[in-house]
């Protein structure tokens, strides 16, 4: 791996400030309700919902939180990643999906971005089949919000529904930890996985609490009895474990993680790799300016094993550049746009790069289809501003061919895992996998700019006619003008910023250089774990439909 000398090392960049703000709110986010909460959940004998999935996972292994920034500019901050911790990581050498709920934040009730969280979560479970395991402390759903919560087909029912469709039909396995309060409806997610451990003294279960009973029926009876570890071991019969703390708990989680049989991943990759150049280097590479051009090949030189790309149709059609290539001895094909102009044969004019165009469009519609196949996951590097425009384009039956790209990305069985390094802007966003085609993994940048157009373009859009007509006349926008511009400008920086595209569950994670590989090998083995089609949220297996 080339490495950067002191000399050469890069002071400051946009890249660089943007990761440092970014590390500076995750880490405000991961304190959860903060110190004096956390204190809480110690003196009650538990763990947080951080320090059981740190004692879960496997020590040294890459981990990969799911919506750490969902809502975190909502809800007057009061909501750090929803209340719940998401993650993908790996128990025993396998990968698995955690759903955590955080009792230091509003003691883990449920806002309307929890539930879709636990939804993503679920999906990611359901499309890979990794087991999933649910740790369970939460006082139920927040009830200023349960209008957000308990109705709708995306409301807390589908939690539910995705959870029975694992159990019945995909066989993946679900295992729920009660570790603290389960009450309500909340209550049928553990009842629907296979497998349900209580722990002595901290955790309850029941659809309603001993003040719901006392009100309900008159009845005075304690949440122990009611329905504590106990109760539903020796009683009920509706757990199946019973331990006597944490601790014990999450050994026994491994435990049963260690039983199952483990899919033979390893069989679709080969020799790893280091990449060309370190991803030091791609401070420097992504320029200051988004809109200023770069070399894609070296920013691939950073994130490929041995920096090599097999390059497709390497000399037509070269705003778009394709490929096979490894990520740590795994096959990928990429799909990465090209910035800068792009000189044409024959004397035809330039074209701009990340820009999609008819010749292009078709070069990578054929690419995705013989990548699927060949059953070679797609890796898209996502800097695009859209689909050419003007006669030209039209006359050339652009519209046809981005349909046809479309289609060949949406319709691909193979995994699908994205990444955002600059622009992700009009139907180009779409046709590289945006999430509305469920891709398995998208991650962006911090650099990363989600929207249908740029602050300037959408200026031109709004106030396009009002400026020709003061240019007419020779005059200028008054002050009452180029104000409102600027808030129009000021909004869309706002809405296009990476964190902005998080906090709604637009992308998966914004990660850092640094750790881009380690986050895309774990996307490619745990999406590799199924050999079966990838679509959609789950695919019913071939014998029921």
């Amino acid at each position: 791996m080339k490495k950067l000398d002191a000399a050469t090392q890069p002071t400051s960049s946009r890249l660089r400030e943007l990761t440092n703000e970014l590390q500076q709110l995750e880490a405000r986010l991961r304190l959860g309700g903060g110190s004096d909460k956390i204190d809480r959940q110690h003196q009650q004998g538990k763990l947080t919902a951080r320090e059981r999935i740190e004692k879960l996972l496997d020590k040294e292994a890459y981990v990969q939180e799911i919506g750490l920034l969902v809502a975190h500019d909502q809800y007057d901050a009061g909501a750090p990643a929803a209340g719940v911790v998401t993650v993908v990581g790996r128990v025993q050498g396998r990968e698995v999906v955690v759903v955590a709920n955080d009792a230091t934040v509003k003691a883990g009730s449920w806002w309307p971005e929890t539930i879709k969280k636990i939804l993503r979560a679920q999906e990611i479970a359901m499309r890979c089949r990794v087991p999933i395991i649910y740790l369970v402390d939460s006082a139920g759903v927040n009830l200023p919000y349960q209008g957000g919560v308990f109705p709708g087909q995306y409301g807390a029912s589908r939690i539910f529904y995705y959870n029975s469709i694992m159990r019945h039909y995909l066989k993946v396995p679900q295992i729920s930890a009660v570790m603290g309060p389960c009450i309500a409806g909340g209550a049928y997610l553990p009842a629907l996985s296979d497998i349900i451990i209580m722990v002595e003294g901290t955790s309850f279960m029941g659809l309603g609490g001993a003040n719901l009973v006392k009100g309900a029926t008159g009845q005075t009876i304690d949440n122990e009895t009611l329905g504590g570890a106990r109760t539903h071991n020796e009683l009920s019969g509706v757990a199946h474990y019973r331990v006597a703390d944490d601790d014990a708990c999450i050994a026994k989680i491994r435990e049963f993680i260690s039983e199952l049989p483990k899919p033979n991943v390893d069989a679709v990759s080969g020799p790893a790799g280091e990449p060309l150049r370190s991803a030091e280097e791609l401070y420097e590479i992504i320029p200051e300016d988004h809109r200023q051009p770069y070399d894609v090949r070296k920013l691939l030189e950073c994130l490929l094993d041995d920096g090599r790309l097999d390059e497709f149709q390497a000399d037509y059609a070269k705003e778009m550049t394709t490929g096979h290539a490894r990520v740590r001895g795994i096959q990928v094909g990429v799909i990465a746009n090209h910035r800068g102009m792009v000189r044409v044969p024959g004397g035809k004019p330039p074209r701009f790069g990340g820009i999609i165009y008819t010749e292009s469009a078709e070069k990578v519609a054929y690419f995705i289809e013989t990548c699927n196949r060949h059953q070679t996951p797609l890796l898209f590097v996502q800097d695009v501003s859209g689909f050419m425009v003007g006669p030209d384009s039209e006359h050339s039956g652009i519209i046809r061919a981005g349909a046809k790209f479309v289609e060949a990305m949406a319709t691909a069985l193979v995994p699908k895992l994205v990444l955002t390094v600059n622009h992700a802007s009009g139907a180009g966003y779409y046709a590289m996998a945006g999430q509305g085609f469920d891709p398995d993994f998208i991650y962006s940048w911090p650099t990363g700019r989600m929207g249908v157009m740029e602050g300037d373009s959408a200026v031109q859009a709004v106030f396009g006619s009002q400026l020709e007509k003061l240019k007419k006349n020779g005059q200028t926008p008054d002050a009452a003008l180029t104000a409102e511009m600027d808030k129009v400008r000021a909004t869309y920086d706002q809405e296009l910023d990476a964190k902005y595209a998080a906090a709604r569950g637009f992308v998966d994670a914004v990660i850092t250089p640094e750790f881009t590989r380690d986050a895309l090998e774990l996307a490619l083995r745990t999406s590799l774990n199924y050999s079966g089609p990838h679509l959609g949220q789950f695919v019913l297996p071939t014998n029921l439909v």
